[in-house]
């Protein structure tokens, strides 16, 4: 079953739509911490209570995606909480009103086109832009610690395990060299920038400032500093994930030359469901 999850999520993706399942999901299915049903014409994936899933392009239209909820239901696994429509497809806004979910939060994708030079990310006098040591114990304490107090409130990001980093780690796409760590004059970790870098896509894909130091202009430093990481490897555009309602990421992000790529919605099941 892990075989058809990722190959539906690659078909998907391939076909230039939103990725089906986010890159936790996957790992979560992969270290067996999911629940899968389906086969090679849908899959529909349950972890922590939020529903995820995919129909292959070629078996849309047949009902498909209504069945993989219906076996979930079914399944003993517990009925969702939360279910993610990546893409905001017609089909995903239909399957909920049907079962009653209603949109409670918004994830826009953006993107910008990248520079044909290196930009220069301006770095405060004192202050170091460094590559994260990939299995490095320090490292990668330093950045959990960062990564969770700037997404404190954030439901994915915020939790993610020294498990979790590591199994990125694994990921063919991970480099050390595209997660940028930028420490004060005191050698302090105050920031990241991480880069996924992924067929001709370069994602931003998280980017930290510990909360002290937020509101400096640090975020310009961290985006320029992956804008000059991007430059010149071929890529057709620059991506990153941001909440709808995050108006000074927004502003960041605007200011660096994102606009609207792609939207997705995460439904919540109606009361006693």
């Amino acid at each position: 079953m892990l075989a058809v999850v990722e190959l539906l999520a690659a078909a998907s993706a391939a076909d230039g739509e939103a990725p089906p399942f986010s890159d936790q999901t996957l790992v979560d299915v992969r270290a067996g911490r999911a629940h899968v049903v389906g086969d090679e014409r849908g899959v529909a994936v349950v972890r922590d209570g939020e529903l995820e899933l995919v129909v292959a392009r070629e078996a849309r239209g047949r009902g498909i995606g209504s069945a993989l909820v219906a076996q979930v239901l079914a399944s003993g696994a517990g009925a969702p909480r939360l279910a993610w429509a990546h893409g905001d497809h017609p089909a995903a806004r239909a399957l909920a009103r049907r079962h009653g979910w209603t949109a409670v939060r918004t994830l826009l994708q953006l993107r910008a086109p990248i520079a044909d030079d290196p930009v220069d990310p301006r770095v405060p006098t004192g202050w170091t832009l460094e590559a994260f040591r990939a299995g490095d114990p320090e490292d990668e304490s330093a950045w959990l610690a960062l990564n969770a107090a700037a997404f404190a409130h954030h439901p994915e990001q915020g939790r993610m395990t020294l498990d979790d980093l590591r199994a990125r780690e694994a990921e063919p796409w991970f480099s050390g060299d595209d997660l940028l760590l930028l420490r004060d004059d005191a050698g302090e970790l105050v920031g990241s920038c991480w880069l996924k870098v992924e067929g001709d896509l370069g994602e931003f894909y998280a980017v930290a400032v510990r909360p002290d130091q937020q509101g400096r202009g640090i975020g310009g430093v961290l985006m320029r500093a992956g804008a000059s990481r991007l430059t010149g490897r071929g890529l057709s555009a620059a991506a990153l994930y941001v909440e709808g309602d995050n108006e000074p990421a927004l502003a960041l992000y605007r200011r660096s030359g994102f606009a609207q790529h792609a939207v997705d919605v995460q439904y919540a099941a109606g009361p006693g469901r």
